[in-house]
C-alpha cells in the first residue's frame, strides 16, 4: 500500500509502498479516505528537535482522518466492516492506575498514532477497537478526518464553564480558532484572539471571535477597556506554546481566573508564577481528548450546529502531500485534508 513514511532522520516525508497491517485479535483495520495535516506531523516533517527525540525512523506518519472498518480482528463485535470512523490516536496501556480508573487520557504509557506506531498516511491503518468511533452519517468526510484536533479544542475548550464568561485566546493556529468557535457556541460573552499572523486572526473572527488582536501591535488593557471588561478575563485558553503568550495570560486573567495550557514548549517559559499565586489562578494541562468523553461532545456539538468548516483552507491529493507542508511552513495554509483516493483534486479550499 502506499504511504507516507518517515524514512531517513533528516527533513521531508517519503511516499513509499509499505506492507499492509494485519489486525490483531483485539484490533481493526481501517481503510484510509481523507486524512489532515496536524502540526505534528509538520514538527515530524522538519524534524525538529522534539521529532527527532520521539519517533522511530522509519515510521508510517499522520493521525487525523475518516475512514471505513476493512476488517475486524477475532475478537470483536462492537464494530463491523463497512462502518465509517474515525480514531483516538492516542492508545492506552490499559494496566496503569489511570487507565484502571477510566481516566485513559492520562495514561503514563501512551502510544501515538504515527509518532510511536504507524499512522493514517496510508491507504490502511490498524488501531485496537476501542479507538475506533463510529460517525453519524450527517458529518461530512472533511470534517469527519478534523475529529482529533477538533477535540483538542473542545477538551482545553470546556475544561471550565464558559457560559457567559470573557475568553483569552492566545494562538490563532487550527485548535485556537476551532477553539473560539467552540466557545461562541456555547455561551462565552467576549472572545478574544491573539496572534501575530494577520490571516489566522482575520479566520479567528470568522470563527467567532469578538476580537482578532496582533499580540505584537495592541496593548490587552486597551481591548479590555473597550469592551468593557473591569477586572480582567475569566478564563484563558493557551495554545501558542510561546512564553510570551503565557505572560500575556496570567496578566490578562482576573483574581481567580482559570487556565488551560494545551501548547507545547520548546523551552521552558519563564513567567512571573508568583503573580499566578497571587491571583490565586486555577492553572490546568491538556493532552489530547478525553476518552471518550470529548468524542461525544464533540460530535454532539457539530450536530447541534457547530461550524468548523471555515478551518480548512486546502484540499489536496494524497500525492501532492509536499503542496501541503510547504504552505503549512509558509503560513498560509490552516487546516489541509488528504484525499487518498482523488489524484485530481488540488488547490485552496
Amino acid at each position: 500500500m502506499k504511504a507516507l513514511v518517515k524514512k531517513e532522520a533528516r527533513p521531508g516525508l517519503w511516499l513509499e509502498q509499505v506492507d499492509k497491517p494485519v489486525p490483531d485479535p483485539s484490533d481493526v483495520l481501517i481503510r484510509v479516505e481523507k486524512a489532515a495535516i496536524c502540526g505534528t506531523d509538520l514538527h515530524i516533517y522538519n524534524w525538529d528537535k522534539w521529532a527527532q527525540g520521539a519517533v522511530p525512523v522509519p515510521m508510517v506518519v499522520g493521525h487525523e482522518y475518516v475512514g471505513v472498518v476493512e476488517q475486524v480482528g477475532s475478537a470483536i463485535k462492537t464494530v463491523v466492516p463497512g462502518q465509517r470512523v474515525s480514531g483516538e490516536g492516542h492508545i492506552m496501556c490499559g494496566v496503569c492506575r489511570n487507565c484502571r480508573a477510566g481516566r485513559g487520557h492520562l495514561c503514563k504509557d501512551t502510544q501515538g498514532v504515527g509518532v510511536n506506531r504507524p499512522g493514517a498516511f496510508a491507504e490502511y491503518v490498524c488501531i485496537p477497537a476501542v479507538n475506533a468511533y463510529p460517525l453519524p452519517d450527517d458529518i461530512p468526510d472533511d470534517i469527519a478526518a478534523l475529529l482529533d484536533p477538533l477535540g483538542n479544542a473542545v477538551h482545553t475548550a470546556l475544561s471550565f464553564d464558559l457560559i457567559g464568561e470573557d475568553v483569552l485566546i492566545t494562538g490563532a493556529g487550527p485548535i485556537g480558532v476551532m477553539a473560539a468557535a467552540v466557545a461562541r457556541h456555547v455561551g462565552a460573552r467576549h472572545i478574544v484572539v491573539t496572534d501575530i499572523n494577520d490571516r489566522r486572526l482575520a479566520l479567528a473572527e470568522r470563527m467567532g471571535a469578538t476580537r482578532a488582536v496582533r499580540a505584537d501591535h495592541v496593548d490587552m488593557k486597551e481591548v479590555m477597556r473597550d469592551l468593557e471588561m473591569r477586572e480582567g478575563f475569566d478564563v484563558g485558553l493557551e495554545m501558542s506554546g510561546s512564553a510570551s503568550a503565557l505572560a500575556d495570560q496570567i496578566r490578562g486573567l482576573m483574581h481567580g481566573g482559570k487556565l488551560a495550557l494545551l501548547g507545547l514548549y520548546s523551552d521552558s517559559p519563564t513567567v512571573d508564577m508568583n503573580e499566578a499565586i497571587f491571583k490565586g489562578i486555577t492553572i490546568k494541562g491538556i493532552y489530547g481528548r478525553e476518552m471518550f468523553e470529548t468524542w461525544h461532545k464533540t460530535v454532539a456539538m457539530l450536530d447541534s450546529g457547530l461550524d468548523i468548516s471555515a478551518v480548512i483552507t486546502h484540499r489536496l491529493s494524497f500525492e501532492d502531500y509536499e503542496e501541503g507542508f510547504q504552505a503549512l511552513n509558509a503560513g498560509n495554509a490552516c487546516k489541509i485534508i488528504l484525499d487518498l483516493h482523488d489524484k485530481h483534486q488540488g488547490g485552496q479550499a
